[in-house]
């Protein structure tokens, strides 16, 4: 049954009350030394930029002194937060040599023999575990944890047939299947996969809960991506680290290892292990299209940040115009008020975000198809596989199911509101290549004019917003499906079907 995300929605000043589900304690960035103003500032340029920016958590000195989540993402809502798992891994990683399950100068192909090509080259056989936690193995190409969600054989066999172009230990060159092997030789090292080797070690003591990281062929965690836990769970990691380590009066990870995997370990300065370094000292975990957590040092800060934008090129010159200035400078007299005020504003469902334009004006009251009854239109072959697409309206509903191989996949969009409903649709190709089955999906239905019905998909817990356009002429209907953001294709073809008698 559907459920009215209206009649769910949290007032936004209830977002700020999260000490009790997530353990950080709160206070007020003047009382932190913290320039509410730029932070301010920092909400407006991002505005200005139109950069959808999702959630922003700012912590300093043992306090969240912003929080802040555009409607309709939510502080207890798990996130994809994709490649900030390779900064997770890391934690992995050197806990796994302080137990001595292994050591950095360990040669990866002594963990898994059976795995081997039957001819070793040698710049194989000379890649240590170092080699992966700098992103230094000789691989010709790099590799997104897209391309291996789509293969069903073994990741670890794949691995040790990537062609190498250079020697491990030399150039660097981002690839998650790096991030794989690391997770892999742990599960190998340890019996355990790198999620279940984490939770008694650093999760359960940081207070995540909820979490899930998805599991590949062989029964082994990505390492590198497929981590879903909340915004407050990103900035946990980061505060951990700017504490060198030590989470209330415990120390969860070795000093030596936070400073070593923070620093810059390759010569463009810029990785240490499996995280990005910084030139003024500070450093950052960082996913595809911008789940981010920065970390100063020096100030004791950490900022955690979601969003749907396409490379932290466009919002890191944003960060740093703004950060780490805040923790220098004074507050002035009613900087918090006015923090409270913009941030208020930002979580409204109106907020001005380029995407809802189309949403802010009015639009059309009905269209070629409403009325009782079901509408179905027989699809042409086509590369989605769509056999059949069906509408179905009442005063306050549209009921779309799409058919194809798999079946019948609903989705209930509101006609001028909000519905929101676990996924049902196919699509991963327009997703990172993720199956989003289950997850939330926040949808509405509007017509633009009397023969073009738009309808928009929300995935709450990822950067994914699809939108859907029908467009209806006597008895023909063409179907156009586009994403927001994605690391492959940002459409589908259209698709053209005609009216079932």
């Amino acid at each position: 049954m559907s459920d009215s995300f209206s009649d769910r929605a949290v007032e936004p000043s209830a977002l700020l009350s999260g000490t009790a589900l997530d353990g950080l304690t709160r206070a007020k960035p003047s009382s932190m030394g913290v320039d509410a103003d730029a932070i301010v500032a920092f909400l407006n340029d991002v505005e200005a930029a139109n950069l959808d920016m999702h959630a922003l958590m700012i912590h300093r000195n043992g306090h969240v002194v912003t929080e802040a989540w555009r409607w309709p993402y939510r502080a207890e809502r798990p996130r994809n937060l994709h490649s900030v798992a390779k900064s997770f891994t890391a934690c992995a990683i050197g806990l796994a040599l302080e137990e001595g399950h292994f050591r950095l100068d360990d040669k990866v192909v002594s963990f898994f023999p059976e795995a081997l090509p039957e001819v070793v080259d040698d710049r194989l056989a000379a890649m240590t575990i170092e080699d992966l936690l700098t992103m230094r193995v000789g691989h010709e190409t790099t590799t997104s944890g897209a391309r291996w969600r789509g293969m069903g054989t073994s990741w670890t066999e794949a691995f040790f047939r990537i062609p190498l172009a250079g020697q491990p230990g030399g150039a660097f060159l981002y690839t998650s299947a790096a991030s794989y092997m690391l997770s892999a030789l742990l599960s190998r090292a340890t019996g355990e996969t790198l999620h279940d080797y984490l939770k008694p070690r650093l999760l359960e003591p940081l207070g995540i809960t909820g979490e899930t990281w998805d599991v590949g062929p062989d029964g082994i965690n990505p390492g590198g991506n497929g981590l879903w836990a909340k915004t407050a769970d990103l900035l946990k990691l980061g505060i951990l680290h700017a504490q060198n380590g030590v989470w209330e009066g415990k120390r969860l990870l070795p000093a030596a290892w936070v400073a070593d995997a923070t620093r810059s370990h390759v010569e463009s300065g810029r990785y240490g292990y499996h995280w990005w370094t910084h030139p003024d000292g500070a450093y950052s975990a960082r996913g595809v299209f911008v789940q981010l957590a920065v970390v100063f040092p020096e100030h004791g800060a950490t900022l955690a940040i979601t969003g749907a934008i396409k490379g932290s090129a466009k919002l890191l010159p944003l960060i740093d115009r703004y950060f780490p200035a805040a923790f220098d400078a004074a507050s002035k007299d009613g900087a918090d008020a006015r923090l409270e005020a913009k941030i208020v504003e930002w979580q409204k469902e109106d907020a001005p975000v380029a995407w809802k334009e189309g949403y802010l004006r009015q639009p059309q009251p009905k269209g070629t198809i409403d009325g009782s009854g079901v509408r179905r239109f027989a699809m042409e072959p086509n590369a989605q596989g769509i056999e059949e697409l069906q509408f179905e309206f009442t005063d306050s509903e549209c009921t779309f199911r799409l058919t194809d191989a798999d079946g019948p996949h609903v989705i209930v969009a509101g006609l001028g509101r909000w519905i929101e409903t676990p996924n049902e649709m196919p699509g991963s190709d327009l997703h990172h290549n993720y199956h989003l089955r289950g997850s939330p999906v926040v949808a509405r239905a509007c017509w633009l004019d009397a023969s073009r019905l738009q309808m928009t998909w929300i995935f709450a817990e990822t950067a994914f917003r699809d939108t859907i356009v029908c467009e209806f002429s006597e008895n023909k209907l063409v179907f156009k499906r586009e994403v927001n953001i994605n690391s492959g294709a940002l459409q589908h073809d259209d698709v053209t079907g005609t009216l079932r008698a």
